[in-house]
């Protein structure tokens, strides 16, 4: 199997906030990033049998914080001969190429995982480090 990733940039970010009127659709907040994807705050609303009885909740949006880098993260999984060119395949890719020259490439990626692709490790791995 290969997994190849590239991080374009990385910094830790703020503790979590929220902005606006929490459960309305315009309320937003930032996370910390150590724990991807972060926790969805627990539901605010009120359900009941008839809609004039409940009362709507729309969880906040989550937003990146001030100052924050930029991060793409392009992850394939068994590829074969559809590997782009930015890894040696045969798929003409130069938009990829040079976004890859812009930043850091993982291209030996490998995963101990028993029954789990590497594309599965990675969420995992990040959400509960040390579990695999």
């Amino acid at each position: 199997m290969a997994g190849l990733f590239f991080l374009l940039a990385a910094a830790p970010v703020d503790a979590q906030q929220i902005n606006g009127v929490p459960g309305s659709p315009s309320a937003t907040r930032t996370i910390n990033g150590t724990c991807l994807p972060s926790q969805r705050p627990p539901f605010g609303g009120v359900i009941n049998f008839d809609a004039k009885d409940s009362k709507p909740y729309w969880p906040p949006r989550v937003v990146p914080p001030k100052d924050a880098p930029n991060i793409l993260l392009i992850m394939t999984d068994d590829v074969g001969f559809g590997a782009p060119s930015t890894f040696g395949g045969v798929i003409p890719t130069p938009a990829l190429d040079r976004i890859a020259k812009m930043g850091l490439r993982y291209t030996q990626f490998h995963s101990t995982a028993h029954c789990a692709t590497s594309s599965f490790t990675l969420p995992v791995c990040l959400r509960q480090p040390g579990r695999l």
